[in-house]
């Protein structure tokens, strides 16, 4: 435990709270639903769903959907997403010096994101942070969010208490996923989700980016909460 602060384990979300992904994730699934002749929808509907597991997605987009539109889908819009889309994707600001800052200081990194197993081992070589955590889960190889079982898995792997366990992200599917999991949560207003919709689901506190957790963290360890 870091001093008299009560996290040891810091876990992230990845698309809209490390990595600035947002806009490629709605150009991909824009193209894909042309590519498929399916009907369009608005683009806060295709945002809403990001941090989602693809099917737990697709079926919140499209409620009819069966598994040869599923399958359909998820075929296309990775190809788009992993080898043909070239939309900026950015680290946000400071994310490389952050996830330094944080190992020098004692805390144990993880990630719990929507992307599957390939595109977060992707984007994790390519930006070389693959270090910085000591564990991560996708949404392909356990239950989507906002099912606690990836912050599960991670608390059983490290041996961590929900109590001692921060769960940080954009979207509201974050902020749920740690109340199931019975951890404490940040919303970080950076990505896909108002802070208003964030709010409403009662975070420990709003941040404008990830940037600013160590100042965070640091008021906690001297009894300021806000």
């Amino acid at each position: 435990m870091i001093s008299d602060n009560p996290y040891q384990l810091l876990v992230f979300d990845w698309d809209g709270t490390l990595m600035d992904s947002v806009a490629r994730i709605v150009t991909c699934m824009q193209s894909t639903i042309e590519a498929l002749g399916i009907a369009p929808l608005p683009e806060h509907r295709l945002r809403h769903v990001i941090g989602l597991g693809m099917r737990e997605a697709i079926l919140q987009l499209y409620p009819d959907a069966d598994e040869d539109l599923f399958q359909a889908f998820t075929q296309a819009y990775r190809e788009r997403f992993l080898f043909t889309d070239d939309t900026p994707m950015p680290l946000f600001a400071g994310v490389p010096e952050l996830l330094h800052e944080l190992r020098g200081q004692g805390y144990w990194c993880a990630v719990a994101t929507g992307k599957s197993r390939v595109g977060l081992d992707r984007v994790l070589d390519e930006t070389g942070l693959g270090s910085h955590f000591l564990t991560t889960r996708c949404a392909d190889e356990t239950l989507s969010k906002p099912h606690p079982q990836m912050l599960l898995e991670i608390m059983d792997e490290l041996g961590v208490m929900p109590a001692q366990t921060l769960m940080i992200g954009d979207s509201t599917h974050d902020l749920l996923m740690a109340r199931n999991a019975g951890t404490d949560a940040l919303g970080v207003t950076s990505g896909v989700h108002s802070a208003r919709e964030l709010q409403s689901h009662a975070p420990r506190s709003l941040l404008e980016g990830v940037a600013q957790l160590p100042d965070w963290l640091g008021r906690r360890e001297h009894g300021r909460s806000s």
